[in-house]
C-alpha cells in the first residue's frame, strides 16, 4: 500500500501510544506502525523530494507534533512522548479517525492554528486548503519547491529550443565547465564546434588535467524523440575517432530503444535529454539566477544540552 498521509496516521499512532502507556519515540512508532500497516520495504524507503528524510518518518513525526499541539500527546524528554489523559479520553469514544478537523475541538490546537495564520497573513477563521490537509508542512514546502523547479525547467527548455545553434553550444560549454569538465572555459570553448566530423560537434577534457577526452554532440532537436539510429551514428563517429566516451545532448527526449542501445555497446555514452539538461542548468546556475532563499532550520540539540 502507499504511505498513508499524516492525518491517517494520527489514530494508529495514538492507539499505539495508549497500548504502551509509557513514553515512546518516533522510531518506536515508525517500526510498530510500519508493521501494522503492512508497509513494504519500498514504502519505508520512499523519500521526500529532497531525499533527506523518509516520507513515512516525516509523516509520523508530524502526526505526533499536531497531536501534541492538541494535548493528546505530551513530550517527556527530547525525542520522546506519551499519551495524555485527554488522549485516552478521546480513544474511549472510539473515534473513526483523528484528523485536523477533530483536533480543532481543542483550544490549544486552535491557538496553534491561529498563530500560524498570523505568521502567514491568513484570516484566523480560514481553513487549510485540501492539499495542505494531506501533506505535512515539510512535504508542502518541498513539493512547492519541486513545482517551481519544474516550471523553471519548462521555461528554460522553451528558450533553449528557440536559441541559435551557436548560442546553444555556448550554453553546453558553460554547463560542462561548471560540472568540472573541460579545464578552463576558454579551452572548452575552443573545442566545442571545431570538430564537425561525422556527428561530433566538439571535444572536451574529462577533467582539468586532460587525462581523458570526451566527445560531444549537442543538438537542438525538433523532430520528435531521438531514436536508436541517431545514437548509433554518434557511436560510430566515436569508433572512427578511436574514442570510447561521449555525451549526446538534446533538447528533445530519447526513445527507450535508444537508451537500451547505449547499455549494450562498448563505448560509454551518456544521454542527456531536455528535461535533464534544464535540471542540470538549474543545479549549476547556468542561465538562471537566485531570487529568494528560504533556509529551513531545526533545533540545535547540542546547544541546549550544554544547559542540562
Amino acid at each position: 500500500m502507499a504511505v498513508p498521509d499524516y492525518q491517517s496516521l494520527m489514530l494508529p499512532l495514538l492507539k499505539f501510544a495508549a497500548e504502551q502507556d509509557a513514553e515512546i519515540s518516533t522510531g518506536d512508532a515508525v517500526e510498530a506502525l510500519g508493521s501494522r500497516l503492512r508497509l513494504t520495504e519500498d514504502d519505508l524507503k520512499e523519500m521526500l523530494p529532497s531525499g533527506l528524510q523518509s516520507t513515512f518518518i516525516n509523516r509520523v513525526g508530524w502526526a505526533s507534533t499536531y497531536m501534541k499541539k492538541a494535548g493528546l500527546l505530551e513530550a517527556t524528554r527530547r525525542g520522546y512522548y506519551r499519551i495524555t489523559p485527554r488522549g485516552k479520553e478521546l480513544l474511549a469514544k472510539s473515534p473513526k479517525a483523528v484528523n485536523v478537523r477533530l483536533l480543532k475541538q481543542y483550544p490549544e490546537f486552535l491557538a496553534f492554528q491561529q498563530l500560524k495564520g498570523t505568521r502567514t497573513g491568513e484570516k484566523k477563521d480560514s481553513t487549510l486548503p485540501a492539499e495542505a490537509t494531506s501533506a505535512t508542512p515539510s512535504e508542502a514546502l518541498e513539493n512547492a519547491y519541486e513545482n517551481l523547479r519544474d516550471e523553471l525547467g519548462d521555461e528554460l527548455l522553451s528558450r533553449l529550443k528557440k536559441s541559435p545553434p551557436a548560442f546553444f553550444e555556448r550554453i553546453v560549454v558553460e554547463l560542462l565547465v561548471k560540472m568540472g569538465y573541460g579545464g578552463s572555459r576558454a579551452d572548452a570553448g575552443k573545442a566545442i564546434g571545431k570538430s564537425g566530423d561525422g556527428g561530433i560537434d566538439g571535444i572536451i577534457k574529462e577533467d582539468k588535467l586532460g587525462l581523458d577526452i570526451v566527445y560531444i554532440q549537442a543538438k537542438r532537436w525538433d523532430k520528435g524523440a531521438v531514436g536508436r539510429p541517431e545514437v548509433m551514428q554518434f557511436a560510430g563517429a566515436l569508433q572512427a575517432q578511436k574514442a570510447n566516451k561521449g555525451i549526446l545532448i538534446t533538447t528533445s527526449r530519447f526513445t527507450d530503444d535508444a537508451r537500451s542501445y547505449v547499455t549494450q555497446i562498448g563505448s560509454k555514452i551518456v544521454l542527456i535529454d531536455g528535461e535533464q539538461l534544464t535540471q542540470l542548468m538549474i543545479d549549476h546556475d547556468v542561465g538562471v539566477s537566485t531570487v529568494s532563499l528560504y533556509p529551513v532550520k531545526k533545533i540545535d540539540t547540542d546547544y541546549f544540552d550544554e544547559g542540562i
